[in-house]
């Protein structure tokens, strides 16, 4: 699994790098400047007010130690230019060090709280990396008789966890997969998706039945929803707005997928570049709506899935990601264009033309999971049983 930033956040590297390389500088190029003008036939031009900056510039992008150490040359370069000039006595000259002096105790002070909070900034993101881990943990590249590769795309820069979920695992009814997308954002979303994944992640292993898998996730996610607060009416709305669209596979032995859609983008098959889209027969609702569940009860639905093909389960950040002209990604007909000898390599390449066509901003999170039916499936075991 990778997590990637959009190509506009990773485009900026580069330029902010060269930018916080020129800041870093400024403080250096205004004393040179200083002693420039003080020994040259341009010394009669008053140089004081431009010292005072120093300290200040050197507090955008330097520790305490270093802006102490910016002040330091800027009191040396003015007490050298005072005593160059023979202006020791002068009002002029106690007014701008004590200006400086002021300028240099407060830039100390702010670059002390700026490197205090980037820290603590930066252990919130070592924790939202942690979290990340558990609810969207690195898939196999080998699974039973799939291969595997998958791909997490944040919409917000420096975005780590969405509402965007999926999780694979080899059971012993075949390799079980999950998808979907909570409606919302922020720590609701990532509270409705880690209690849905952590009801798959148990009941892959006992239920034979993938449709009490899907109840089991239903009935997590209901039971998230009772833990809040209802003496807030904030938490009213919170679950009122709230969803979240499911997709459930299971690859057996043989040569089929089964599926059950609660709301989902339906997944796409490729094979010998046709897509194919193995949508529901019976349409149904999300999780979180479960007053709109009327029918028959959720059944599990068969598609033929062949070795060599392979199949695209994906949130719909991938459907409704737009270019400039606000045309939506055209999903089946890139991928009868793409190729590549390993899932890997073709969900790669995949990434890059969606990043290509939303030209680096995506308006929602993405995540893709593309799973390919690697081993020829084993003949029927017709020997009789007792």
């Amino acid at each position: 699994m990778r997590v990637l930033r959009s190509s506009a956040d990773r485009g900026a590297d580069g330029p902010s790098r060269g930018l916080f390389a020129v800041a870093r500088s400024l403080p250096f190029v205004t004393l040179a400047a200083v002693i420039a003008i003080e020994f040259s036939p341009a010394h009669v031009v008053y140089t004081g007010p431009l010292l005072s900056p120093a300290p200040a510039l050197a507090a955008v992008t330097m520790g305490p130690r270093g802006t102490s150490a910016v002040a330091g040359l800027a009191f040396l370069v003015s007490a050298g230019t005072a005593t160059a000039n023979h202006a020791w006595g002068t009002q002029q000259v106690y007014a701008n060090l004590a200006a400086l002096l002021v300028v240099a105790v407060a830039s100390v002070v702010g670059s002390a709280v700026r490197v205090r909070r980037t820290r603590e900034l930066t252990q919130v993101r070592r924790i939202a990396e942690v979290s990340q881990n558990v609810v969207l943990r690195p898939l196999p590249t080998r699974m039973g008789p799939v291969t595997a590769a998958s791909v997490y795309l944040a919409a917000e820069r420096g975005a780590q966890i969405g509402g965007d979920l999926y999780e694979a695992m080899i059971t012993r009814f075949g390799v079980r997969l999950i998808v979907g997308d909570v409606r919302g954002k922020g720590l609701a979303a990532v509270r409705s998706a880690a209690a849905v994944l952590g009801a798959f992640r148990e009941a892959v292993h006992y239920e034979s039945d993938l449709a009490e898998v899907m109840h089991r996730c239903a009935a997590a996610l209901q039971r998230e929803y009772a833990l809040l607060d209802r003496t807030d009416p904030r938490n009213w709305e919170e679950q009122a707005e709230q969803f979240v669209t499911v997709l459930l596979a299971q690859v057996p032995d043989h040569e089929t997928i089964q599926l059950i859609n609660r709301g989902h983008p339906p997944p796409l098959a490729v094979q010998d570049g046709k897509v194919r889209t193995l949508a529901p027969a019976r349409p149904l609702p999300p999780l979180g709506l479960e007053e709109f569940l009327t029918g028959p009860p959720v059944v599990t639905e068969a598609f033929p899935f062949a070795t060599g093909e392979r199949l695209l389960l994906h949130t719909d950040g991938v459907l409704e990601a737009r270019n400039r002209s606000h045309e939506f990604f055209p999903l089946p007909e890139t991928l009868e264009t793409l190729d590549g000898a390993t899932p890997a390599e073709y969900l790669d390449r995949l990434r890059r033309e969606l990043i290509r066509h939303a030209e680096g901003r995506l308006a929602d999170d993405a995540a893709m999971i593309l799973i390919e039916r690697a081993v020829t499936p084993r003949p029927a075991d017709t020997t009789a049983r007792p």
